[in-house]
């Protein structure tokens, strides 16, 4: 029975957890266009990105991994929103999950998580862009108090057509 199987456990990002890191990112640059990257990178060209989220601090990498066998099977991130030092306390959050892992509860599970972790930084809101359509993305951001507050028209090109972007925001 699934009560009988131990949690996804979820703990910070580390570089052990680069290939298989990378390996995610990878299938959704490949097959899908959540994210604009339209190049897959080796794990030596992601290793910037992860080192540039420590365990502590306003930008985190918070990993899911199968407790019996260690198979990190999602994460999530915040990342600074923009460079400029007056956007300091805002963060972009989001969230991939290994295409097998789906509807399994990892996502909200990682963001929880994420927020948990955030509550005691100089936070004050977290922003995520949803390409669209995103049914999924756009129910699990709702359920963590994300706002919709616009959209950006076909900003970005992948597969050969352009893609709207939704945005939200949540107080922190």
């Amino acid at each position: 029975m699934a009560s009988e199987r131990p949690e996804v456990q979820v703990r910070p990002g580390n570089e052990g957890d680069l290939a298989a890191l990378t390996e995610i990112y990878n299938h959704y640059v490949r097959e899908t266009p959540i994210t604009f990257d339209t190049v897959a990178f080796t794990p030596e060209e992601r290793r910037p990105w992860l080192l540039s989220h420590p365990e502590d601090g306003p930008y985190r990498l918070m990993v899911a991994v199968a407790p019996d066998s260690q198979e990190i099977l999602g994460y999530a991130t915040s990342s600074p929103y923009r460079a400029k030092p007056a956007y300091a306390t805002s963060v972009e959050t989001t969230v991939y999950v290994a295409p097998h892992a789906g509807r399994r509860g990892v996502g909200t599970l990682l963001y929880r998580t994420l927020f948990e972790a955030l509550a005691g930084q100089d936070l004050h809101r977290a922003y995520a862009g949803i390409a669209q359509p995103n049914e999924a993305s756009t129910r699990l951001h709702e359920r963590f108090g994300f706002g919709y507050v616009g959209t950006y028209r076909e900003v970005g090109r992948k597969f050969g057509r352009y893609w709207d972007v939704a945005w939200y925001e949540r107080p922190l």
